[in-house]
């Protein structure tokens, strides 16, 4: 049973009692993450997940490391383009422990120069990790071709250069602008009562102030660009998508449809087709990212140089094939079956249900329960299906981004616009 409660400073707290566990998962979400950085200070929102983990005036970090070790407890964080979240699960018996070590993490953190000099070194050791990863790498190097010079297209973690120049004022700055009531939610799932849950966090969160800062969204403009990394990798790894659509746009679920069957697991289009029947990949695989304001549509295959016109070739001959012809009912029926069996299993983890309530909160408003997102999925028809590939999946909306070992980016260039134009 779901349970919402606005703090008069704005606060939003949401619960879930879910008496037959004996774990409690607290979440605290903070409404900002990297689009709301600027360039100067790009990298901004996760350096600051970092430095909660630093010390507070009555914690040093090993005190903070240790804390919930010590109860079999877990404490965690991350940052995304549009949230950052902190969190910890543990027994129901050691909640009050969880909530005051994250809520002293988040709001009585220390911020020292010494610390923030040695995170700065550790963010970008972190960063030349990412760099080493060709797999993960091309994925941003993907979303900024597509939305070029907006902060969506820069990767979350930053780079070398601003990390490296980024002061404590610019750091506290950002924090104190944003870290306010206005901006946070509260989810709390597990084996929990509602009443007593709202007053202990009342009693802590309900005394903070500070003015609500409104997101100023720009709206992605998508750019038709192929961008080709050169990398010393055994692999050619490959990104090639097109615009996709916001959370709470009405035909989301029929872009997680299409996704799912193109592909969305090894039973799709693709992996079928290209791995199995061709053995050209060893993965392949394709996902639907939604924001606020935007979505991202996009196919990864991890392949030989020269298997790479053949891949192009075979990708949109099933985009353009449902664009055509349409899919089977009993793909589509499979495909519900595998987004609605995911959901439902996804649910037996209190982490995941802590989670599904508080992303419902900051991008639609309200608590979306499972049996409304599963009557939506079951309500998509294959008309639907089809007349979406149609509109959304054009060749000419389609970006591309590469990471591997080219001499000269000229032949990758030509068996894009072969498929594209």
């Amino acid at each position: 049973m779901y349970q919402t409660v606005t703090l008069e400073n704005g606060v939003k707290i949401l619960t879930e009692d879910i008496p037959h566990v004996r774990s409690v998962v607290l979440g605290i979400w903070v409404d900002v993450g990297s689009r709301d950085e600027s360039p100067e200070v790009a990298g901004v929102s996760h350096f600051i997940e970092h430095m909660m983990f630093k010390g507070t005036e009555r914690r040093t970090a090993r005190d903070i490391a240790e804390a919930l070790d010590a109860v079999g407890g877990q404490l965690n964080a991350f940052t995304t383009k549009e949230y950052t979240c902190y969190y910890a699960r543990v027994l129901d018996e050691h909640f009050d422990l969880a909530l005051d070590i994250l809520t002293d993490m988040l709001f009585h953190s220390r911020f020292a120069p010494e610390d923030i000099d040695r995170e700065r070194n550790v963010i970008i050791e972190e960063i030349k990790m990412y760099e080493d990863a060709p797999d993960e790498l091309v994925h941003d190097v993907f979303a900024t071709t597509i939305w070029q010079g907006h902060a969506l297209g820069r990767p979350i973690i930053g780079t070398a250069e601003v990390i490296r120049n980024l002061s404590r004022e610019d750091i506290l700055h950002y924090y104190r602008h944003h870290y306010n009531p206005g901006k946070l939610v509260v989810a709390v799932a597990g084996n929990i009562d509602h009443g007593r849950t709202v007053e202990k966090l009342r009693s802590i969160l309900g005394r903070l102030d500070g003015e609500p800062v409104s997101r100023r969204l720009g709206h992605p403009l998508p750019r038709r660009e192929i961008t080709c990394r050169t990398k010393d990798t055994e692999q050619v790894h490959l990104c090639v998508g097109a615009p996709g659509l916001p959370l709470d746009h009405d035909q989301v679920y029929v872009f997680q449809l299409v996704n799912t069957i193109l592909g969305g697991g090894i039973s799709s289009r693709l992996f079928q087709e290209i791995r199995e029947q061709r053995g050209l990949v060893y993965t392949i695989y394709s996902y639907h990212s939604s924001y606020r304001d935007a979505g991202l549509f996009c196919v990864y295959a991890g392949l030989s140089k020269q298997n790479l016109p053949a891949v192009m070739d075979l990708i949109f001959k099933e985009i353009r094939d449902i664009q055509k012809n349409g899919v089977r009912a009993e793909e589509l029926q499979r495909a519900k079956e595998q987004i609605t069996g995911n959901l439902w299993l996804s649910l037996e983890s209190v982490s995941t249900r802590m989670s599904r309530l508080a992303k419902s909160q900051l991008y639609l408003g309200k608590v979306q329960t499972p049996e409304e997102v599963v009557s939506r999925v079951k309500g998509v028809t294959l008309e639907d299906v089809q007349e979406l590939a149609r509109t959304r999946l054009n060749p000419e909306s389609f970006a591309l981004a590469t990471v591997g070992p080219w001499d000269d980016c000229r032949a990758l260039e030509a068996a894009a616009r072969h498929v594209l134009d």
